[in-house]
Parts: structure tokens; sequence; C-alpha cells
């Protein structure tokens, strides 16, 4: 054992904020065009896809839309949320107005009123699974799943006690209700591409 894998040891039995920032910056050399997160300490890497991007331009462009050009929205950019080392790149996080970053220049996960996550065949269960947990948990109003392989929308909201107590799924082509959410629109789904 090396003494860079004996401080990975030690620094996962000693988890806390520095560790995921540690564990970042051990990740910058991450090749181009890869995603990178870390979901309960587990890091994953994927490559995001055409059809993952289409989707999110669509839904970035229906926050514009009704927004504006100058509305906080953030995709693939680390956020930190609860849980153990929970450092998440959603593909598309909406920030509320008025919101600043915290003393390491990082969006808090306390103004996120908006995320949306396009399935990966690799990562999807984190998709559904600890992140939907974390988002939860840290109180973001809509969660929004687009899945390519379901060829569906899955939009979670009401988070109480760690989980959300309200579910739509639409198939894609079927508009979107989410005029009762903070983002406040109908997203159409018409054109999201199906895998």
């Amino acid at each position: 054992m090396t003494a860079l894998d004996e401080r990975r040891i030690e620094m996962a039995e000693n988890s806390d904020e520095r560790t995921l920032d540690e564990m970042f910056q051990w990740l910058e050399s991450a090749p181009e065009g890869f995603k990178v997160e870390i979901v309960e300490g587990a890091v994953f890497m994927s490559p995001q896809r055409d059809i993952h991007w289409q989707i999110i331009r669509r839904i970035v462009r229906a926050l514009e839309d009704r927004f504006g050009m100058d509305v906080t929205v953030m995709s693939d950019v680390r956020i930190d949320f609860p849980g153990t080392l929970n450092g998440f790149a959603p593909e598309v996080a909406k920030i509320k107005d008025g919101a600043g970053k915290d003393e390491a220049g990082r969006w808090r996960h306390q103004d996120v009123e908006f995320v949306a996550e396009v399935i990966s065949k690799g990562t999807g269960h984190n998709d559904y699974g600890p992140k939907k947990a974390a988002y939860a948990a840290a109180g973001v109003p809509a969660y929004l799943v687009a899945d390519p392989y379901q060829r569906k929308c899955h939009l979670y909201t009401a988070p109480k006690e760690g989980d959300y107590t309200t579910e739509t799924a639409v198939a894609f082509g079927t508009d979107l209700d989410l005029t009762d959410t903070p983002v406040g629109l109908t997203l159409t789904t018409a054109d999201f591409p199906r895998d």
C-alpha cells in the first residue's frame, strides 16, 4: 500500500467538508467532456452524450424563456448537498434570485429551488436513489428526472422529512406542469430525444 492509498483510506474514515474538497482536487485532471460527482463518498465519472445535452439545453432554454437570460441557472457545477460526502453537479440547477455564493465560492444547496437530472445508464440509480434523498433533505422544492430510456419525466415535489411526498410522471411528448413550483412554467417535452 502506498502513502497515497493510506491517506485516502484515512480521509475516507474521517469524512468532512475538507475531505470532499480534497477529493475534488484529485479529480481535477478528469478528461474533458466527463461529468464528475461524488455521491455518498463514491466517485462517478460519466461522459455527457448528445442526447443528454439536447434535453439539458431544452430545460435551460425553458427557464431562460420564463425568467430571462440573467436567470441564475447552473449546469454541471458542484453544489454540496446534505449527507456524507455529497458533492453533486446537477445537469440543471436554478438558484433563488438574489442568492450569493458561500465563503468557499460555491452555490449553497439552501438556495437551490429546482434541479433537473438526465438519466445515464451507469448512474441512473444515483438520480432515483441517494441524489433524490439528498435533494429532498435539502428542501429542494422541485426535482425533475428526465429519463430517455423510459421516455418519461418524473417530477418530485413537496419535500418532507428527507423524501418527496408527490411524484408526477409523464411520457416524453406530454407537457409537464411546473406552474405550482418555483419555476412556474409548463415544460414542453415533445422534442426530448429518446434513447
